[in-house]
């Protein structure tokens, strides 16, 4: 059977994602690229893989802030879904350190009394057409559109009481971050 761009694409995902994780070097890595880019056929992508394993789906981060808060910043691996139950209590999510494969984050928000701020850096794209508004409402602060090849977050889920707000990082941010580098 013919393969489509897309069965090709999603071989390269995969093949970039075990060069990444170690399971194959750099040297193998353009070899298996070159091959999965030229291949006409599913006979042709399936050896490609086949003993990569298969690939599991990372969990998803479950932040719940209660009465207290829950935060997550500083270095931390993205997974490609993220629920964030905002309680009574806020929640942060910090992605400037964070390490972020992904191409495409689903972010579920629930604000139900307490808010969620969203500290993205420079170049993310932040989709929230698919968040349902109340009271608290959406403040986007980032520039709409990222930077291609960036990461995109989505944001889906709900906002009662408790907001969103999505920004870059501030001031003090920033120096905290040239100071970590």
């Amino acid at each position: 059977m013919r393969a489509s761009d897309a069965d090709r694409e999603a071989v390269v995902e995969q093949l970039r994602e075990a060069a990444a994780d170690g399971r194959i070097d750099m040297e193998e890595l353009d070899t298996r690229l070159g091959q999965a880019l030229s291949a006409r056929t599913h006979a042709e992508l399936a050896p490609l893989t086949e003993d990569l394993g298969p690939v599991v789906p990372a969990e998803p981060l479950v932040l719940k802030g209660g009465v207290h808060g829950a935060s997550r910043s500083g270095r931390w691996k993205v997974p490609p879904v993220i629920r964030a139950h905002a309680g009574m209590g806020s929640v942060k999510l910090d992605f400037t350190l964070a390490e972020c494969r992904p191409r495409e984050v689903e972010l579920e928000v629930h604000g139900e009394m307490g808010g969620i701020m969203i500290v993205v850096p420079q170049g993310w794209t932040v989709r929230a057409d698919e968040l349902e508004l109340s009271i608290g409402g959406l403040k986007d602060r980032t520039e709409g559109t990222g930077t291609p090849g960036s990461p995109v977050l989505r944001l889906t889920g709900s906002c009662d009481m408790g907001g969103v707000t999505v920004r870059h990082p501030n001031f003090r941010e920033r120096r905290k971050l040239r100071d970590a580098k």
